[in-house]
């Protein structure tokens, strides 16, 4: 979904925001203050707050690099997982509120999402995403989900467009999601966010194996990874958003990737 419009002005970003019903504006203000603090270069350094036309605008530095796009280089992907560590670092505020979309609700979001009708015959293969989305909603509604146990700051978008590679090092923009969350629930929204899974963007296993993660963390990650797998083939689904952005195919291969990760449990 659209939410802001971005003017580039020499080394300044103006970020004017067209909805904010989620105190976007608020959430990446704060985002970008206690990072410019706690690990400075991370993320843009705030500027200013301000409001143009009753629309709120948050002003901040421009960071160099251009998005990570196509396969990820060994050299990219080791810088990823650097900045990555680097954020995991950060100190968590003692009332920093869950990131948007974050762990605590997105089972029951997603359960309600993918349990309305939705017309299947747009699809390529209609028995095979029934199955999956069938599958997806019964095993929502049985999971318990882990506990939240490596808290860290969440920039709560795992979308690569948002990560910026200047030939040597990587940096993060798009803080409108900002809050505190699970480091197993963020590396699994990097992993399966659909941009980078439908393009085999990432080499998970080498991603994974730089970040270092313990046994226990895995299976937690495991889980974590499913419930954003049936995300995505909600959003997949007709009538949703990803269904028009991405190829046709897309869905089937969202459906295929659930039912493999269902399949695993």
């Amino acid at each position: 979904m659209h939410t802001h419009d971005v003017t580039v002005m020499g080394d300044v970003v103006r970020k004017r925001y067209v909805s904010w019903d989620d105190r976007e504006p608020e959430r990446e203000w704060a985002g970008l203050v206690h990072l410019s603090r706690e690990s400075p270069g991370l993320a843009p350094t705030p500027v200013a707050r301000e409001v143009e036309d009753g629309r709120p605008v948050v002003v901040m530095s421009l960071v160099p690099g251009e998005p990570l796009t196509g396969t990820l280089s060994a050299a990219q992907s080791k810088a990823f997982a650097e900045v990555l560590r680097r954020l995991f670092a950060v100190p968590v505020p003692e009332d920093l509120a869950e990131r948007a979309n974050g762990p605590q609700v997105m089972r029951d979001h997603v359960r309600e999402w993918l349990a309305e009708d939705y017309d299947l015959t747009q699809c390529q293969d209609q028995a095979l995403v029934r199955t999956a989305k069938d599958r997806a909603v019964a095993w929502l509604a049985a999971v318990q989900l882990p506990d939240l146990v490596d808290h860290v700051v969440a920039q709560g978008d795992g979308n690569l467009d948002n990560v910026l590679w200047d030939g040597e090092v990587c940096r993060l923009i798009d803080w409108e999601e900002y809050g505190a969350s699970d480091l197993t629930y963020e590396i699994a929204d990097v992993v399966e966010h659909a941009s980078s899974r439908l393009t085999r963007s990432l080499d998970v296993d080498a991603l994974l194996a730089d970040l270092d993660l313990d046994p226990t963390q895995r299976e937690r990650l495991a889980v974590h990874r499913l419930l954003l797998a049936c995300f995505w083939l909600m959003m997949l689904l007709p009538g949703n958003g990803g269904f028009k952005r991405n190829p046709a195919g897309s869905t089937e291969d969202q459906a295929r990737h659930v039912l493999a990760l269902l399949d695993q449990t």
